[in-house]
């Protein structure tokens, strides 16, 4: 049984996902964390019966007896939610956004040293990590692209984690090429949008959308588009999530991406 502490247990992935885990065999739902909802329990928090299950408003209270932590809190705060659970010596799963790859540098050095696991992913949904797995063999082949990263008018931090990593990852295989350097550009330079490890990426923030994310390739005469598209549920998300659950208490170090498990 993998005893498991949820961050943001009452959040819109955060809630379906308390649910998820407590009606598994094989998962256990030991502690929760929410500053709202401190000192109570989880159930009642959810608008049920007692869960038994208690809520702290720091993660450092939550964690005894853990063996996996689950983030899915705020980009504020998500850094210090786990480099405290790796100094417990307890495996994290990350999914909330707001890291970069500085911050991911940190928390696989902080990992290998307390010897347990983090798997982490801009977007736990198997469709997500199939359109990464697509964009990374073409920019194999494909010497421009740039990403357009769309979310909802409320969501404060830009690029979401989805284009984030996204990027990341493709600029791992080659940075790509750029018709007219940014520095030589006619016009404000934040039309050209963020730099993100040599990608162009460009956050459009709307009602309407969830997460979505373009990554746009283009040759002379055509172009390729690959786009991941949420819809209005978190259940993608609590499925994936479950998936890493279960696998990063075999992993040590880091490992980022859902792609890298399928």
């Amino acid at each position: 049984m993998v005893r498991v502490v949820l961050g943001g247990a009452t959040g819109w992935t955060g809630a379906p996902l308390a649910r998820a885990i407590r009606a598994s065999d094989d998962l256990e739902l030991v502690a929760a964390v929410s500053r709202q909802h401190a000192g109570t329990d989880l159930g009642l928090a959810l608008g049920e019966a007692a869960w038994g299950v208690p809520v702290f408003g720091m993660v450092d209270a939550a964690l005894d007896g853990a063996d996996v932590y689950v983030d899915y809190t705020s980009h504020a705060v998500v850094r210090a939610h786990v480099m405290a659970a790796l100094a417990r010596g307890v495996h994290v799963v990350v999914g909330s956004s707001g890291l970069t790859g500085a911050d991911y540098e940190d928390v696989e050095r902080a990992a290998v040293a307390a010897g347990v696991g983090v798997i982490a992913a801009g977007n736990f949904a198997i469709a997500a990590a199939l359109a990464q797995m697509a964009a990374v063999a073409v920019a194999r082949h494909l010497p421009q692209w740039e990403v357009i990263d769309y979310a909802s008018a409320t969501k404060p931090d830009v690029p979401s984690g989805t284009a984030r990593e996204l990027a990341e990852r493709l600029s791992a295989v080659h940075r790509p090429a750029i018709g007219v350097p940014v520095d030589e550009i006619a016009g404000p330079r934040e039309a050209r949008g963020a730099d993100v490890d040599g990608t162009r990426v460009h956050s459009v923030r709307l009602p309407g959308f969830v997460v979505s994310t373009d990554v746009v390739f283009g040759l002379q005469g055509q172009r390729l588009t690959i786009r991941f598209e949420a819809g209005d549920s978190p259940q993608p998300y609590v499925d994936g999530t479950l998936f890493a659950v279960r696998r990063v208490p075999r992993v040590q170090g880091l490992v980022r991406g859902l792609d890298q498990l399928l």
